[in-house]
């Protein structure tokens, strides 16, 4: 045991960071879809697809779940995780069609003196592949990595945590 989330048997994390942007992306991979629940608070939320978390909704499980920086061009990075669950067949079947169902809760860190001149499209997308491509078992790192590489509070530099 590793007092990580990786403790729990069937999930893999992984990590992309780039320092330059002052942000990143962190992905948690479910070996098969895991049934997942959660609640969205805040005065400003920023998520995508977080309402599947609901019990009552028809998708009972997802593939995974993303957690990133950069606010709501941050979104993109789900697409990214996406993109890798399609390429192995992975989904939630909708036709002849499968659709990898990945919710994501982003952060705030637009004003961290990161360079966010990144022209007409957001490297999240990109930042989501690399961060599932990144998913492994065990141990993985902490504090100022993946989506906790931008993340601050009003006075204090913050960062991921994990306990199993």
């Amino acid at each position: 045991m590793l007092n990580l989330l990786t403790d729990i048997e069937g999930l893999s994390v992984g990590h992309a960071t780039d320092l330059g942007l002052g942000s990143g992306v962190t992905a948690i991979v479910f070996d098969r879809p895991a049934v997942a629940s959660g609640v969205v608070l805040g005065g400003a939320p920023g998520g995508r697809d977080t309402a599947l978390l609901d019990p009552s909704m028809t998708v009972a499980e997802v593939d995974a779940l993303v957690l990133s920086g950069g606010s709501a061009f941050g979104l993109d990075a789900a697409g990214g995780v996406q993109a890798g669950l399609r390429a192995m067949g992975r989904g939630f079947p909708v036709g002849n069609q499968r659709v990898p169902i990945v919710p994501q809760a982003i952060l705030m860190d637009l004003l961290n003196g990161g360079d966010k001149d990144w022209g007409l499209q957001s490297p999240y997308r990109e930042l989501g592949y690399e961060a599932f491509r990144a998913a492994g078992k065990g141990d993985f790192a902490l504090g100022t990595v993946g989506a906790g590489t931008g993340a601050t509070t009003a006075t204090f530099k913050g960062g991921l945590g994990s306990a199993s």
